[in-house]
């Protein structure tokens, strides 16, 4: 009777177990395609997303592309990349011309919301800054009255640089470029006196500078900028999918899971690594995936620490610390929610 009571009770709450998610259209067309398609920034982002020297992208959120394709089909290299700018990635994104924009997309409401997306959790967190000459003299950011900015449209960025000279009461001049390449070289050539973007996008562009020590990010943070995964809404499987791919890749650093021991983790006596290994079944069965799939994805591209020092890390020309992208157990923001 107690039992009946409390069934009862969960139904007349909403919270009567449900069954699996229903796949939408975007995993069906993903299952059909055999293959998962990612945007990322036309003209590349050093360390993020680019081109290598045979044509083949690489970088930072390329490999949180490869894990998803990992997680659905065991195979990193069922990705497609289709390049985007910035003023035309959510139109991309809408017409399902990419299953996840992986091209530095800030979460916030009105993406969330009005624009129907949704967002996986965050795989980096940062903030707008700005990029200017050492000739320029600017140790500040207030230095920059009535200075000239390159700045990407349709972005936050070009919201935040708005907001940041009117409530500094300071002037400015946009300089207003569609294309990731073409607003470096205008930057590089002199045809704007700062450029200002996310701080570790910024890192990546003076990288590509002929000597890199000739620029400087400035130590001002104007903004918080929480770059995740996008999708569109509708499809909760392929949510599913997407947003625990992620934390994933998190829970595997936390728990000490690297690419390298692995192997050697399926045989612990940890029932949480053995319950997020697929050794112990269950969790595979209550996302619609291989039991194995978090053991392939890590196997595969690594937890997100590996992912980061390879691509960003201090030891790679972006040269970024980890800081707040951190663990929670080190002082940083990242934390995966409990896989059981």
């Amino acid at each position: 009777m107690l039992r009946s009571v409390f069934l009862s009770a969960l139904v007349g709450t909403g919270l009567a177990l449900a069954g699996p998610a229903v796949a939408g259209p975007t995993l069906d067309a993903v299952k059909a395609r055999g293959s998962v398609k990612c945007g990322m920034a036309a003209g590349g982002t050093p360390g993020f997303m680019a081109p290598d020297s045979k044509g083949q992208w690489q970088g930072f959120n390329v490999e949180v592309c490869r894990a998803v394709a990992t997680a659905l089909f065991g195979d990193p290299k069922k990705i497609e990349i289709v390049p985007a700018t910035s003023a035309n990635r959510f139109t991309a994104l809408q017409a399902g011309e990419m299953d996840i924009l992986l091209n530095n997309v800030t979460m916030t409401l009105v993406r969330d919301t009005q624009l129907g997306f949704n967002f996986a959790p965050v795989i980096f967190y940062d903030g707008q800054g700005f990029l200017a000459p050492r000739k320029l003299g600017v140790s500040a950011a207030s230095g920059l009255n009535g200075a000239t900015v390159c700045v990407l449209p349709g972005t936050t960025t070009e919201l935040n640089l708005a907001d940041y000279f009117r409530k500094s009461n300071m002037t400015f001049t946009p300089v207003v470029i569609e294309s990731q390449d073409e607003i470096r070289s205008a930057y590089f050539s002199g045809r704007c006196d700062v450029m200002t973007n996310d701080r570790s996008s910024l890192a990546s562009i003076r990288s590509l500078a002929p000597n890199p020590d000739d620029h400087v990010v400035l130590p001002d943070v104007i903004s918080k900028e929480p770059l995740a995964p996008t999708i569109r809404q509708g499809d909760e499987q392929w949510s599913n999918i997407v947003r625990w791919t992620v934390n994933a890749l998190v829970e595997a650093e936390e728990s000490g899971i690297t690419s390298k021991n692995v192997d050697d983790m399926l045989t612990s006596n940890d029932p949480g690594i053995r319950r997020f290994l697929g050794v112990t079944a269950g969790l595979g069965a209550a996302i619609e995936l291989d039991e194995k799939w978090a053991y392939k994805v890590v196997k595969s591209v690594g937890n997100y620490g590996e992912i980061y020092d390879r691509n960003l890390g201090p030891a790679t020309p972006i040269g970024l610390a980890r800081g707040v992208n951190a663990l929670w157990t080190k002082g940083g923001l990242m934390y995966s929610p409990p896989f059981r």
